[in-house]
């Protein structure tokens, strides 16, 4: 399973930026996602930012994450608000994910 890390943009630089997770600062490469500001918060994932998220989206994502360490160390963790978005519903892949007979064909132009 392939696991994407919220960071935290601290300083920006030409095609990449020094972000934080934790402790931890890291140089990520920010060609896929453009220019970035301090504070952005990016989903990066093998040295790479792979989208922009919202400040409570990479809440979310590292409220998750902290839950899923939790498990894996033997610890309690409140799964069902680390997974709210997922509680009474089947998760959906994103639409590039789809197998091709469900993506909608556009018309073709006249």
């Amino acid at each position: 399973m392939c696991i994407g890390i919220p960071m935290q943009v601290v300083e920006v630089g030409a095609g990449h930026a020094r972000c934080r997770s934790g402790a931890e600062i890291l140089s990520i490469d920010t060609s896929l996602v453009g220019d970035v500001a301090p504070g952005t918060w990016l989903m990066t994932f093998l040295g790479a930012a792979r989208e922009v998220m919202s400040p409570e989206a990479a809440r979310r994502s590292l409220a998750a994450l902290s839950a899923l360490e939790a498990v894996m160390q033997g610890r309690p963790a409140d799964l069902d608000a680390a997974f709210a978005d997922l509680i009474g519903r089947e998760p959906q892949l994103p639409g590039h994910l789809l197998p091709a007979h469900l993506h909608p064909t556009p018309e073709p132009e006249a």
